[in-house]
């Protein structure tokens, strides 16, 4: 149950992340309340799997796929693109995330 809190506050964190560009420094509400509820739901279920994946490898996760989800929304909704150095740690952070999930005896499965 733990992995999918984990996956619901990095999609949580995608999507607030994602609407901050059309707050438009908060001046727009619809986009804004997205951006609060969003964060507010990406903490919650984020302190749900403190219980029992350590936080060091929970936020790694978090962060790491938050970074290439956003990049991709980036990309796809606000064209963005995205030049090769970009491109290589991008797909370095996805390898750290891999790395964690298949051989680190720390991350709880």
């Amino acid at each position: 149950m733990n992995w999918l809190y984990l996956a619901i506050a990095i999609i949580a964190e995608v999507i607030a992340t994602s609407a901050l560009k059309a707050t438009a420094g908060f001046s727009r509400l619809l986009p804004s309340l997205l951006v609060v509820a969003g964060y507010g739901t990406a903490f919650y279920f984020l302190s749900l799997t403190l219980r029992s994946i350590p936080l060091g490898i929970a936020y790694a996760l978090w962060s790491g796929v938050g970074i290439v989800l956003v990049s991709m929304v980036g990309w796809l909704l606000y064209r963005q693109s995205l030049d090769l150095p970009a491109m290589v740690g991008i797909a370095l952070i996805i390898s750290g995330v891999l790395v964690i999930n298949l051989f680190s005896k720390t991350a709880v499965h």
